[in-house]
């Protein structure tokens, strides 16, 4: 199957991320992950300036990311777009096993970068969400960490950590990173329990 080329507006949307990326002087540090399939576990997500960050990120690794967004915004006029930046529908009326189904879309790419937010939402300071583990460990990929610091400007990519049978352990590890990485921050409390 021969993919489209993106469409205009994907282009001059991603140019434009790019621009804002190199104009507020992000630094991207760390190496590009050796895995081919992987979820990136993208923390803490605290402000909109976060994606521009990732935008530039990624290009600068090479990484074709995509990310999982509700099924009614992949209709005209929006499809496209949305298919152009890496989306991956999903249908959230229909309640069922959403870590099998994804697990199922790694098995039919050679490469795959799924891009998780597990707080939520930037509001968020309670647990994090569990389904990037579940995803990860159903797909048999590692789960990539990945940080940003809007106050220093700098982020990038940490370790691959392929889940094991021990969620809380696997917390403990991932808990572990980001703390070492942004010292302080308040958003850790969330690891507290764990």
């Amino acid at each position: 199957m021969v993919s489209e080329a993106p469409s205009l507006l994907s282009r001059a949307v991603r140019v434009f991320l790019l621009w804002l990326f190199r104009l507020r002087g992000w630094t991207v540090v760390g190496e590009r992950p050796k895995a081919r399939r992987f979820v990136i576990v993208g923390a803490p997500h605290t402000s909109n300036w976060d994606f521009v960050f990732f935008v530039g990120a990624v290009d600068h690794f090479g990484i074709t990311p995509r990310f999982m967004a509700k099924h009614s915004l992949f209709h005209w006029p929006m499809r496209r777009f949305m298919l152009d930046m890496g989306g991956v529908p999903v249908d959230r009326s229909k309640r069922g096993n959403y870590a099998g189904a994804m697990a199922a879309e790694f098995a039919t790419h050679d490469d795959f970068a799924l891009v998780i937010a597990p707080e939520g939402t930037r509001s968020n300071v309670g647990k994090w969400r569990s389904g990037f583990w579940h995803i990860a460990r159903n797909a048999g990929v590692p789960m990539v960490l990945a940080w940003v610091d809007n106050e220093t400007r700098r982020g990038g990519f940490g370790p691959e950590i392929f889940p094991s049978d021990d969620f809380d352990a696997d917390m403990a590890k991932i808990a572990g990173f980001f703390r070492s990485s942004i010292p302080g921050h308040p958003k850790w409390a969330a690891f507290d329990a764990t």
